[in-house]
């Protein structure tokens, strides 16, 4: 099966595309649109940019273009780029987003593409562990959510971390896998990466109650 990955360099993008390789499923490119507006319905924003670099520490090809972000519009310019691709479908790393889920399946369906949805309604804490477990590095960089403060800016994803997300989730009823916007993340390293992302300066920004890491430099070690 010859596939393209919606890809975001977020954990689930990074981890759906970890489940198909098992498959031995062929990830054919890499899509990232970059949205111009931060409120995209579809696409993630922050720290799109290094997605280039991950891309080359998996080696896979990495389709990208920068779209306005309008609501309805920016699914139909994903159609363009997926149009010229000799694949059998896509997938993408939705766990409960019906709006984005659907949207993917009905360009697939016009272009006559599976979509395919790995972590699609799985148990959420699960795929948290599994991530953990499996090695990937996972950093928060963006929480916009009411529990989380300033200090979460640039922490990992570990055993304690989660522990922590579990405790807020019990209080504020926040999503753990950050499937609902409370949190984005980036992905450092893991088991399908040839080379590490290693962030060299970056600078945070705190607005009330949210805020969000931005990196300014990085390099593949």
């Amino acid at each position: 099966m010859n596939v393209a990955s919606l890809f975001s360099g977020g954990k689930d993008s990074l981890f759906s595309i970890y489940i198909v390789k098992q498959w031995g499923w062929d990830i054919k490119y890499l899509v990232t649109l970059y949205p111009k507006k931060k409120d995209s319905w579809m696409f993630h924003h922050l720290n799109i940019s290094q997605t280039e670099k991950i891309a080359k520490a998996l080696d896979i090809p990495h389709i990208k273009k920068t779209i306005e972000g309008n609501k309805e519009e920016e699914i139909l310019e994903l159609k363009e780029i997926l149009q010229n691709l000799d694949i059998d479908g896509v997938i993408s790393g939705a766990i409960a987003s019906e709006y984005q889920r659907t949207r993917i399946e009905k360009i697939c369906h016009e272009l006559n593409f599976k979509s395919f949805t790995p972590l699609w309604h799985k148990n959420q804490l699960t795929i948290v562990k599994d991530q953990i477990k499996a090695g990937f590095n996972i950093m928060i960089v963006g929480v916009f959510a009411f529990g989380f403060d300033k200090s979460w800016l640039g922490k990992y994803i570990n055993d304690k971390c989660l522990n922590e997300i579990i405790s807020l989730s019990k209080k504020y009823k926040i999503n753990i896998a950050g499937e609902g916007g409370e949190f984005e993340t980036i992905t450092l390293d893991g088991p399908i990466f040839k080379k590490k992302l290693i962030i060299d300066d970056y600078y945070t920004k705190w607005i009330r109650d949210n805020g969000y890491l931005i990196i300014n430099k990085s390099h593949l070690e």
